[in-house]
């Protein structure tokens, strides 16, 4: 089998911290979304991976590379316009070839990987299996309708107002060659893209077997800042801790803690599920519960918690708990010493600020 994966939007949702940077590589837990992808398709065997990239190619490819890292072979494949995720199937229909292959979105996380998915698949007779999960607003997907008795799928309906069921599709998709005669087939939908529902439901309809697996973990679509941090709390809730840089006597460490080599904690405390990067300084500050620090942030006599700080930030000296907060890289929040008090920002386009 061969892997796809799908890392060609531009993360409008997640503006501004898309702005200048994909949004696949956001990191969650510390570790680009991207790379979470790769590594559960490398560990379910699979070592041949294409990517699908649009705009943002160059930083993709450049962080990524040829895929030695994690012992697999990376492939890009350009797509022009975002016209869909069955038209992305489309266009990579020269690098899959005959081949059964598993289709993964770039920007999603979800519990356990997908090594028991793809066994399944490889020693079945399926053309097609789909992943789906209950969620509390079906509205927002791709939902899929099953028959009460066999468990077949009915129907596949994408963003419903009146959602069949709360069955979402999770965004991970298992295809044999059939596929290529389904996406040759549809049509574009209202929203002018080739919509991967619809591909899956001309299998459906022409009689080939779909199978619906019913994912019981957690799963999360990471397209928007609120998203970004739940994911963000699965999975720093899973990560095993470990002090790889210096703390000093006067500091406190409480629970599931990630000192990751070359930070320094210096007379601050530290409370879990957390994780610092590399190089990262916290001074006389509190890093609470569910907060991942990248790399080479700053952070002196400041408090947060449940919040991603990106690379190269610094917060300094500001007198309230920063929460609930997702801050880019280069960033800087310092209280001024310039009196009267007064706020003031310079903020970009689609940014939210909230005052307490």
């Amino acid at each position: 089998m061969k892997g796809l994966i799908l890392s060609g939007g531009k993360g409008t949702r997640l503006y501004p911290i898309t702005y200048t940077r994909a949004k696949q590589l956001v990191p969650v837990a510390n570790k680009p979304i991207l790379f979470r992808v790769i590594e559960a398709i490398r560990d379910a065997g699979i070592t041949e991976i294409g990517i699908v990239v649009g705009d943002t190619a160059k930083e993709i490819k450049e962080t990524v590379g040829p895929g030695e890292r994690w012992g697999v072979k990376i492939t890009y494949i350009p797509q022009k316009e975002p016209l869909g995720l069955a038209h992305a199937v489309k266009i990579s229909r020269d690098y899959l070839g005959g081949d059964r292959f598993v289709m993964f979105l770039g920007d999603n996380v979800i519990q356990g990987g997908i090594s028991g998915l793809i066994r399944e698949f490889e020693t079945s007779q399926y053309n097609c299996q789909i992943v789906l999960t209950a969620v509390d607003n079906p509205s927002s997907y791709g939902v899929a309708e099953l028959d009460p008795d066999s468990h077949r799928i009915i129907r596949l309906v994408e963003k419903p107002r009146n959602p069949p069921s709360n069955l979402a599709l999770v965004g991970i998709y298992m295809f044999d060659e059939h596929v290529w005669e389904a996406v040759a087939a549809i049509k574009p939908s209202w929203r002018g893209e080739l919509e991967i529902t619809d591909a899956i439901q001309y299998l459906v309809d022409k009689g080939y077997m779909v199978h619906p697996y019913i994912h019981k973990g957690w799963w999360i679509d990471t397209g928007e800042p609120g998203e970004m941090l739940e994911a963000n709390d699965m999975v720093l809730d899973e990560v095993t801790p470990a002090i790889e840089g210096y703390v000093d006597c006067e500091s406190q460490i409480f629970g599931k803690v990630t000192i990751e080599k070359g930070a320094e904690i210096i007379n601050s405390r530290i409370r879990g599920p957390a994780i610092i990067g590399e190089d990262t300084r916290i001074v006389n500050s509190y890093v609470g519960p569910f907060t991942s620090i990248y790399h080479h942030v700053v952070i002196e006599n400041s408090e947060i918690e449940h919040s991603i700080v990106l690379e190269n930030s610094k917060i300094l000296d500001i007198p309230y708990r920063i929460e609930d907060s997702l801050i880019g890289r280069d960033s800087e929040m310092a209280r001024s010493p310039i009196k009267p008090k007064a706020l003031k920002v310079t903020l970009g386009d689609h940014s939210k600020v909230g005052i307490l």
